[in-house]
């Protein structure tokens, strides 16, 4: 029987080789087990933020690698700031360090950044930080590493409903495609694959609209610790499956 397919999913429904088409085009992460890292080395909390975030580089030169175009990695989520504030604290600190350090090579390696999320109330020192390093990015032609940052897929979604709420007051249609321009991902393709290291089997609240069709892939393997063995796991385990889009 034949599947339903997305039209933005050319590659997964025939276009290109089949090589091309057993890679995804999207690969999203839930950045989880950080904490857990450290405290399993026996170091406090913000060790393994540090670990954690300094890891992102090496993924998204193996992701290059392989050939994947999108990486969007959760970071920071609105739950987040439920958090003691030393630790959040730390962790914007770490970002805006690493944002400024690290962001400008990963530009001049011809990878893009972006910043998904609220901004307030995030701190001025950090918003700075990623507006540098997502300023004149040019067009998403290379490699484009998304930043989820005091991001929530429901915050996300009322965000877009406000923005499309003057269409509807105008008569103008709201559909899909117009939730799906308002979103913080407008201009992106959808994940095609949605990863999540650390244990946990849930999407706590990460790109709900955008992960509809997404395959899933969940590692007991902690963030730090997912290097190249668990990324060829990931892709293998995608590459394996039929996307169907809804069809049977």
């Amino acid at each position: 029987m034949t599947s339903e397919t997305s039209p933005s999913d050319d590659r997964v429904n025939g276009a290109g080789s089949s090589a091309e088409a057993a890679v995804p085009l999207h690969v999203a992460f839930v950045m989880d087990g950080n904490g857990r890292w450290a405290t399993r080395q026996g170091l406090p909390r913000l060790a393994g933020h540090r670990a954690g975030i300094a890891h992102v580089e090496r993924v998204v030169g193996m992701l290059k690698h392989r050939g994947v175009r999108y990486m969007t990695l959760y970071m920071f989520s609105t739950e987040n700031w439920k958090r003691s504030k030393e630790e959040v604290d730390g962790i914007f600190e770490l970002l805006a360090d690493w944002l400024t350090h690290t962001g400008p090579r990963l530009r001049d390696s011809g990878v893009s950044l972006r910043h998904l999320g609220r901004r307030q109330p995030l701190p001025a020192a950090l918003l700075a930080a990623l507006d540098r390093a997502c300023a004149d990015c040019g067009a998403d032609d290379g490699f484009v590493l998304a930043m989820a940052v005091n991001y929530g897929g429901r915050a996300e979604i009322v965000d877009a409903v406000k923005a499309v709420l003057p269409r509807a007051e105008q008569g103008l249609q709201v559909d899909e495609a117009a939730i799906s321009n308002a979103l913080y991902t407008a201009g992106m393709p959808d994940p095609d694959l949605l990863v999540r290291p650390g244990g946990e089997v849930r999407l706590s609240n990460f790109m709900l609209w955008q992960a509809a069709y997404a395959e899933l892939y969940f590692s007991p393997v902690l963030w730090p610790d997912f290097g190249e063995d668990e990324i060829d796991r990931a892709l293998h385990a995608y590459a394996q499956r039929q996307r169907r889009f809804g069809g049977l």
